[in-house]
């Protein structure tokens, strides 16, 4: 982290938005609720994003919070970010080694599976089309990965699926959903965009190591849409 860095301005809108997003707080950690809609990092700062708005917590020598790792924009619930350079480093490590369990969920519709639980293990590559690159699940060139999954609800067409991801490949839970024919409601790439009106992936816990102390646990409850009373008379 710079130190003696400029503080870029935020208007106290800004401020008091970042702050409304707080589900824990400690000396060491920075948790948020993100919504649906805002991007964790936009280059350049060309957009209202998390990672700019955590200006809000700057000390007067520019040190700030960072995150730590990041979520899709259209994903809502928990992310992180360290409060100090060691804290984050040490969040950052525990990403990097795979000693984060990550729990999902996700409201899904089309080919839904007959069982209530599984797991998805299907490589996933980055795949170059006309349109860009694009995530490819069970491709022989591609990086092991690994998703488990359980039925929570189902109702009708629809389901929502509890998701704990193994490994941590881009776009990992969209991609194997959509690979076993069951996408994510409202996802632009792999699904339907106008299945929903945002994406209906949330992170839901988060349990790691904390820098300063055993475990880290941090939960965020999923929006009124995700509930079967939404879909029960589609």
């Amino acid at each position: 982290m710079a130190r003696n860095r400029p503080i870029p301005h935020l208007s106290d809108e800004d401020k008091a938005f970042v702050r409304s997003l707080i589900i824990h707080e400690d000396e060491a950690v920075l948790a948020f609720n993100k919504p649906s809609g805002l991007p964790s990092q936009v280059r350049g700062n060309k957009a209202r994003n998390l990672d700019h708005l955590l200006w809000a917590f700057a000390k007067s020598n520019g040190k700030r919070p960072r995150l730590v790792h990041r979520l899709d924009t259209g994903t809502s619930g928990v992310i992180i970010a360290g409060k100090t350079k060691p804290a984050a480093t040490a969040l950052a490590t525990a990403f990097e080694k795979r000693n984060v369990k990550k729990t999902y969920l996700a409201v899904v519709s089309g080919a839904l599976p007959a069982s209530e639980r599984g797991i998805i293990d299907a490589p996933i590559a980055r795949v170059e089309t006309d349109r860009g690159a694009n995530m490819v699940a069970g491709h022989p060139d591609g990086k092991p990965s690994i998703t488990r999954w359980n039925v929570l609800w189902r109702a009708g067409n629809f389901a929502l699926l509890e998701l704990l991801p193994e490994t941590g490949r881009t776009h990992q839970i969209r991609v194997h959903l959509a690979h076993i024919g069951c996408p994510i409601l409202g996802d632009h790439i792999y699904g339907d965009k106008a299945s929903a009106p945002r994406l209906m992936l949330h992170a839901l816990r988060l349990q790691m190591p904390h820098p300063n102390s055993d475990v880290l646990s941090i939960e965020t409850p999923a929006p009124e849409s995700f509930k079967v009373e939404s879909y029960e008379t589609r």
